[in-house]
């Protein structure tokens, strides 16, 4: 029964290292080195190989590397094959470390101040409370949620939407489509934490960004096709919106002549904001091979109707 690994070299050393140590009896390849094809029982990759029935005719389950699974085909893969979303703490806490640190800068006015300094200009602006600043968070998954009691701390006015009802301690929730309008309007900063799947395709558009306060701000660390690109160099030309902060574009890397780079109101990063750590990502991967083989549920397994 072998576990293949087909990702970043670099990192899979990291993992064939805690494997030996953590789990010496389950033999560890990386690919393309995969040994005998039906001892593969365990896949961890971010893109599959093709014709993955007929390589691995006996795979159980197929993990990725990463939080997000919009970058497999589900259609090509077996329809019964269980597939499972990477949940590891070097995930969470560094999307907690990248939206809090987007937050505070533009609640503190940080990208107003950085264009004052380019123009040589002393100016303060009237310092506003966190608790008169709202913040509304899309997606209450686990990342959502962390970042939510993170920015609950600093004592902002939050709330999160989901697709279905959720209920956490001490933040106010929305859920549905009937209630995103009521969200997005109490939304100063908007931070957006959607996996990719059709129904968030596009959602960051004219109509959500009239949605929200005039002048409000957005952070967007989800996935890149869920923004309308001229929809947001609109909203930020005309006013609508005052600032953004994305981490991810469609296509990354953005073009050279793309007007997102040189636009004064947003700050761009280069799909930065959280990324898997080699050790702990090996780890979490070890206790979800260790509920399969006792029969418990898997941690991140993923609702093919839904897409996460």
């Amino acid at each position: 029964m072998t576990l293949l690994y087909k990702s970043d070299p670099e990192r899979g050393q990291v993992w064939a290292r805690v494997f030996a140590e953590r789990a010496p009896a389950l033999p560890f390849r990386q690919w393309p080195d995969v040994g005998d094809p039906l001892a593969v029982r365990y896949l961890v990759a971010w893109q599959p190989p093709e014709d993955l029935a007929a390589r691995f005719p006996n795979l159980e389950i197929l993990f990725s590397v990463g939080a997000g699974v919009d970058q497999f085909d589900f259609a090509a893969l077996p329809p019964r094959l269980p597939v499972v979303r990477m949940i590891e703490p070097g995930i969470r806490e560094g999307m907690v470390e990248y939206v809090t640190a987007s937050v505070l800068a533009l609640h503190r006015d940080f990208p107003h101040y950085r264009r004052q300094q380019q123009r040589g200009e002393w100016r303060a602006l009237p310092v506003r409370a966190a608790a008169e600043r709202r913040i509304g968070v899309l997606g209450l998954g686990e990342l959502g949620q962390a970042v939510l009691a993170r920015l609950a701390t600093f004592g902002f006015d939050c709330a999160g939407w989901s697709r279905s009802a959720r209920a956490l301690p001490g933040i106010a929730t929305y859920a549905g489509g009937d209630a995103l309008g009521a969200f997005l309007a109490r939304s100063d900063i908007l931070v957006c934490l959607l996996p990719l799947t059709d129904a968030t395709r596009g959602l960051l558009d004219a109509r959500l960004f009239d949605a929200l306060p005039h002048g409000a701000a957005l952070v967007h660390a989800g996935r890149g096709p869920q923004l309308v690109a001229h929809d947001l160099l609109a909203a930020l030309d005309g006013g609508r919106l005052a600032e953004a902060v994305l981490d991810v574009t469609d296509p990354e890397p953005l073009p050279p002549d793309h007007p997102f780079w040189r636009h004064p109101r947003i700050q761009l990063t280069p799909h930065i904001a959280s990324a898997t750590r080699p050790e702990t990502a090996a780890l979490a991967v070890l206790d979800n091979l260790r509920r399969h083989r006792q029969g418990e549920p898997l941690l991140g397994l993923v609702d093919r109707q839904r897409g996460y």
